[in-house]
């Protein structure tokens, strides 16, 4: 008995390591992000201008692709004029007349400034009417009205004439400008709470 409990154990060793013959697929290597090539490539990026494979928490696979490109965009350009705005109120300049209680701030200072005068309750109101418009748009696109996400038509006559190629050269400056800005942003903001000292915040 003995015997045979293990000459069945060595049979059954020795067909682990025998070629299969059932049809299990085989699975071969997805395709891996240039911008984070230890993880897959996210399917649902590909054919966007800008496309680098950067979606680590994979928001592509159950959130429409134009809405992200949208959100991209729109805080993309939201972060370029924002940065711009603080540090020119650093370096000095100033909307004139300047109002009360606005002579001398920094541009940290000028957050509590706004709100203590009113003027950061009249933004919210008319960027939250225009964000109104702006979920129609978005709406729409959604439904396949052929819109593409974070046109506005307001390029200013900049694209006339423009050929394709040349567009998409430009669409990918846009969209690298907005990434690197929202990095910069970020950055400057930090720099200037940390320091409390004027432009370049060192």
């Amino acid at each position: 008995m003995m015997k045979l409990a293990a000459l069945a154990a060595i049979a059954g060793s020795a067909a682990a390591f025998a070629p299969s013959t059932g049809g299990r697929a085989v699975t071969s290597l997805a395709e891996k992000s240039v911008s984070l090539p230890f993880l897959e490539a996210p399917p649902n990026t590909a054919g966007y201008v800008g496309d680098v494979g950067f979606d680590p928490f994979r928001f592509s696979d159950f959130v429409p692709v134009d809405f992200l490109r949208e959100a991209e965009l729109k805080h993309g350009r939201i972060c370029m004029m924002a940065w711009l705005g603080f540090v020119a109120v650093d370096c000095g300049f100033r909307v004139y007349p300047v109002p009360e209680g606005f002579e001398g701030i920094t541009a940290v200072q000028a957050h509590d400034a706004a709100v203590e005068q009113g003027g950061l309750s009249q933004m919210l109101l008319w960027f939250s009417l225009a964000e109104v418009f702006d979920l129609i748009a978005v709406i729409q696109m959604l439904e396949g009205s052929g819109r593409a996400p974070g046109d506005f038509g307001l390029d200013g006559g900049f694209l006339k004439g423009k050929s394709a190629e040349e567009i998409e050269t430009m669409k990918l400056k846009e969209i690298t400008h907005c990434r690197l800005a929202m990095f910069a942003f970020s950055g400057v903001v930090t720099q200037a709470v940390l320091t409390q000292g004027p432009f370049p915040y060192v």
